[in-house]
């Protein structure tokens, strides 16, 4: 599942930043982009990301303002001036002319003029302290984003689902009629069949095979089948919804996916038992509506 939180706060008289964002995986898998400051608790905010964050293929920066695209290039401490000068001089002789401004921010962005001072010292507990609230802070902002996303999703799949009990319901009318139609077509076949071969069939035998024809061709079980599964996703979005412990530390991504496949497999069965134009017309919709849950299926932690 997708995901997105941002925070901002003051630190030593620098502004640190906290994006965290996710793209959906299998797994847990972290990349961590630090200030040099941060470096040595890299680990503890890993720890803490995993504790928070379920499985995704996560992005977290965790930068200060000088870092960033917009610092600042006005800092005495950050700007080695004799050389800037050396490169105003030189332009100057070369153009007989006054550096003007763009050209001398310019120079102010060339690396070996622009060297912002990083401090490697430890943090301080308050520091720590600090970061770790702004870490939560994001992660907030972060869940906040996956759970409205979440919510979106949940009313994507009850709108399938809620399409997938309706056609179900509409392949009873041609259900109903189909026994009795399949035993007349039978009984024209072998009303057709000479008197000779008439005489010599085995009646007992004959109906013993239409009833055996007929119950392979009914689909009672697999209408039931996929009634409980359809109540079975509903019941596991319900229970994920409500913050049930043992879902909110496995997840239902995985458990949604099975319980998808499971659907398919009675849906296909209805296809291959679906002797009437109207009834196979009933099942591609149903295959094309669970092809939509399935997709959606791999954005569900």
């Amino acid at each position: 599942m997708t995901g997105y939180g941002k925070a901002e706060t003051q630190l030593n008289g620098r502004k640190l930043i906290c994006e965290i964002r996710s793209l959906n995986s299998k797994s847990m898998d972290l990349s961590v982009r630090l200030a040099t400051t941060l470096r040595s608790r890299e680990a503890d905010i890993r720890t803490l990301v995993a504790q928070r964050v379920e499985r995704g293929k996560v992005d977290l920066l965790l930068i200060n303002d000088e870092m960033s695209a917009t610092k600042s290039l006005n800092d005495v401490n950050s700007v080695n001036w004799a050389v800037a000068k050396e490169y105003a001089r030189q332009y100057g002789e070369q153009f007989g002319l006054p550096v003007p401004p763009e050209v001398m921010a310019a120079i102010l962005r060339f690396p070996d003029v622009n060297k912002p001072q990083e401090d490697s010292g430890e943090l301080t507990d308050e520091e720590w302290a600090a970061v770790q609230a702004l870490l939560n802070q994001a992660i907030d902002a972060f869940v906040a984003f996956r759970t409205q996303e979440g919510a979106a999703l949940q009313a994507m799949f009850t709108e399938k689902l809620d399409a997938l009990t309706d056609l179900l319901g509409q392949v009873e009318p041609y259900e109903q009629g189909r026994v009795a139609k399949i035993k007349e077509r039978l009984e024209q076949s072998l009303a057709q069949l000479s008197r000779e071969t008439q005489a010599q069939t085995d009646r007992n035998r004959l109906e013993q095979e239409m009833i055996y024809y007929l119950e392979k061709l009914d689909i009672t079980e697999e209408k039931v089948r996929l009634r409980n599964h359809i109540k079975y996703f509903r019941e596991t979005m319900e229970l994920r919804s409500e913050g049930v412990k043992e879902l909110r530390s496995e997840g239902v991504g995985k458990k949604l996916g099975f319980i998808a496949q499971e659907m398919g497999r009675e849906i296909n069965t209805l296809g291959s038992k679906s002797n009437q134009s109207e009834m196979q017309i009933i099942v591609v919709r149903m295959k094309d509506l669970l092809e939509q849950i399935k997709e959606q299926v791999l954005n569900v932690l």
